[in-house]
C-alpha cells in the first residue's frame, strides 16, 4: 500500500460537497450561520428567521427601529458575511 501525504479535513470535506454539487447551499447555510457572529449577541436576540434566496439574505426581525437601523448598514453587513464566508454568496439584505 503506497502511502501518501496527510490532507487536512476541511479539504475533504469541501471536495466531497463539491463533488456532491452542493456548494451553493452550504454557501448559502455557511451565511445563515455566520449571521450572529457579524452583527453580535444583541442584534441576534431580535433575528427569528434568516434564509437566502437567489443571492439575496432575508431576515425576519422583532424589532422595527432595529430593523430600520440595520438597512442604514445593508452594504457593510453584506461586505463583512461575504468576507466571513470566503467568497461572494449574497448581493442584496431584505429585512422583514
Amino acid at each position: 500500500m503506497k502511502r501518501r501525504e496527510a490532507i487536512r479535513a476541511d479539504v475533504i470535506i469541501r471536495q466531497a460537497i463539491e463533488a456532491a454539487g452542493a456548494s451553493e447551499a452550504f454557501d448559502n447555510q455557511r451565511i445563515c450561520f455566520l449571521w450572529p457572529e457579524v452583527v453580535g449577541p444583541v442584534v441576534n436576540r431580535h433575528t427569528t428567521r434568516r434564509w437566502v434566496e437567489s443571492g439575496t439574505l432575508h431576515v425576519t426581525l422583532t424589532s422595527a427601529s432595529l430593523k430600520n437601523e440595520l438597512s442604514f448598514h445593508r452594504a457593510s453587513l453584506i461586505s463583512h458575511l461575504n468576507s466571513a464566508a470566503g467568497r461572494e454568496v449574497i448581493n442584496n439584505i431584505v429585512f422583514h
